[in-house]
């Protein structure tokens, strides 16, 4: 009597998910894989499902990516026998952002995306993460939806320049 109803909520959690995503900005294609846990197997996996699947034509990939330690070739002999790693490797190109540089990249921005229209609210499992990242990729590639990514050199300049070396007169 006198106060408000006090009740406690418990929090259940109902597991982790990585999402691996991988973008094509001038085609404004997207996938984005999901993966219970994040080792140098799923992100190999990615590899050769982005060599095999989506762009089987492709004589050479550029791969632009942040740096953890899965993401190196190494990894595809992890996940395969050495002829298919080779075979996939010898179509990439391995791009590293710089380590200590900004980390809104494109993938970041996309994640962003992702976050806002379909990951926005507790789900309860991994399918369900699955699905609705599934639908919310399926249809910002079927609009070709681009990434607003507007960073330009002279910006990077302006906003990075702790990372250009200074030069004495």
């Amino acid at each position: 009597p006198g106060h408000s109803e006090r009740y406690d909520v418990e929090y259940e959690r109902n597991g982790v998910a990585h999402l691996l995503a991988f973008h094509a900005p001038f085609e404004n294609w997207r996938r984005v894989d999901v993966a219970d846990n994040y080792v140098a197997k799923q992100w190999a996996e990615g590899i050769r499902r982005l060599i095999q699947d989506d762009y089987p034509q492709a004589q050479r990939i550029t791969l632009v990516m942040d740096n953890p330690n899965t993401h190196v070739g190494a990894s595809l002999y992890k996940a395969f026998q050495p002829a298919l790693a080779r075979a996939l490797l010898d179509k990439l190109e391995f791009v590293y952002t710089p380590k200590h540089g900004s980390r809104l990249d494109i993938a970041q921005c996309e994640l962003s995306v992702l976050t806002r229209q379909c990951l926005d609210r507790r789900l309860p499992d991994i399918a369900t993460v699955i699905s609705e990242i599934a639908a919310c990729t399926i249809t910002r590639n079927q609009s070709k939806k681009p990434v607003d990514w507007h960073f330009t050199t002279d910006n990077a300049r302006i906003n990075l320049k702790c990372l250009y070396p200074k030069l004495s007169d």
